[in-house]
């Protein structure tokens, strides 16, 4: 690496950090998650500004191979908070209001999707059919649990029944999305290596049965509470990476080990660390992820986009909104959930952020979006992301949102008491 290659590099981490943080503090001004304006930051920078002159002048080719590692270590960091942010008594569930919930903002979304990837592969040709028809099926299914925690928080809902009910069911949501993808991955993405996939289910009986038991022994010595000391802190992200390396290894992402070490990593007796563990890992990825919005922004180009990618676009966002946002309602109506709260908790699954994008991150590389397609998926995770806030000011007017919410859910379903969200995260969103 030159000096002159180095001081690039550190020219455009500066750079994409002060778009960043700069859109992303507007993006809060107008009532958005700060992800809308770091997504919208790095499509600012990709091609779809003069025909991708200003991109290539600041992001040369020489460096975009340091950017796209950085990005990746902020991606595995990220999903392993996400891992680590999933209450193991959330995933229990919260009754039957959750169950029925998760399903129709999985099922209806999904079976949706694969009807839009029919639609969509007239005109997006794929060696691989019938994985793209899951993965397109999958992509207009998933939730992003960490903008939608941050959302209850900033309405002063994370605290109440629907709150509980929300987190419960983007969890499971979540899981099955990540666990869907894990298998299309397996089917695409391991190459002439096939037989390595094989070692998942070991690998995942060793993390459960070895290395979660010995986690436990060290982070939480007999079971009592103990402060996150440095060298805690340090053999965690180790323990991290390594995961995230060795189910790349195997022919699936990085993002899934990093995300089962997250799971793994003991709860009990282990909350303060946990939440200690999770803010230090917030610092890290709100430097390393917006590099990933930019890496990702190379990839959009919408000065082409035309007459039909507007209206493929349309198409996607009426499948998107209208099965997980239907397909939810209905799952809460379905257990008698009044129907203001069932339309709460509609507009918060619909919600999708930077998951989303680490998912079409995926299918991209796999082949299985080209650039148009990626395009035109970006553009949809924004506005359903946009679309959650203006929906709930809508739903549930800031009068009303300091009701207290548990005897209007408590006729539809009976829950138990769950662990309150953190009131802060340092994850970007």
């Amino acid at each position: 690496m030159t000096s002159h290659q180095l001081q690039i590099l550190f020219f455009d981490i500066a750079l994409i950090l002060i778009m960043a943080r700069g859109l992303g503090y507007l993006a809060t001004r107008i009532q958005q998650p700060p992800v809308v304006g770091e997504i919208l930051a790095g499509v600012l920078l990709g091609p779809t500004l003069l025909d991708g002159a200003m991109s290539e002048l600041l992001f040369p080719e020489e460096v975009r191979p340091m950017l796209i590692g950085i990005a990746n270590l902020g991606v595995a960091l990220f999903m392993f908070a996400i891992g680590l942010e999933i209450e193991a008594g959330t995933l229990k569930g919260n009754g039957r209001v959750t169950v029925a919930s998760a399903i129709g903002s999985t099922i209806v979304p999904f079976v949706l999707g694969i009807g839009l990837a029919f639609i969509l592969l007239s005109r997006h040709e794929t060696p691989n059919k019938g994985a793209f028809v899951v993965f397109i099926g999958l992509a207009v299914s998933v939730t992003a649990f960490p903008v939608l925690a941050r959302i209850l928080t900033d309405r002063g809902l994370s605290r109440t029944a629907i709150g509980a009910i929300a987190l419960t069911t983007a969890a499971f949501v979540d899981v099955a999305a990540w666990a869907a993808l894990a298998g299309v991955n397996a089917s695409v993405g391991a190459g002439g290596s096939n037989w390595l996939v094989a070692l998942i289910l070991p690998y995942l009986a060793v993390m459960l049965f070895v290395v979660r038991p010995l986690l436990s022994h060290f982070l939480t010595p007999e079971g009592k509470p103990a402060p996150a000391t440095a060298l805690k802190y340090a053999v965690v992200v180790v323990g991290a990476l390594l995961s995230a390396a060795a189910t790349e290894a195997m022919g699936m992402h990085h993002i899934f080990g990093a995300f089962l070490f997250g799971l793994v990593v003991p709860r009990k007796g282990a909350d303060a660390l946990r939440a200690d563990i999770h803010d230090r890992t917030g610092h890290l990825t709100s430097l390393l992820l917006p590099v990933y919005f930019v890496v990702a922004g190379f990839q959009v180009n919408l000065s082409g986009i035309g007459l039909s990618g507007l209206l493929e676009l349309g198409l996607i966002l009426l499948v998107a909104v209208l099965g997980k946002f239907g397909g939810t309602y209905l799952g809460a109506r379905s257990q008698k959930l009044p129907r203001r709260d069932a339309a709460t908790l509609a507009a918060l699954m619909n919600t999708r952020g930077l998951t989303e994008l680490v998912i079409l991150g995926v299918g991209l590389k796999l082949g299985l979006l080209d650039g148009p397609l990626y395009s035109l998926m970006v553009v949809m995770a924004v506005v359903t992301t946009v679309m959650t806030g203006p929906l709930l000011t809508r739903i549930r007017p800031k009068a009303v949102e300091a009701e207290a919410e548990a005897g209007a859910v408590a006729g539809a379903a009976t829950t138990p008491e769950p662990a309150p969200a953190r009131e802060r995260t340092d994850v970007p969103l």
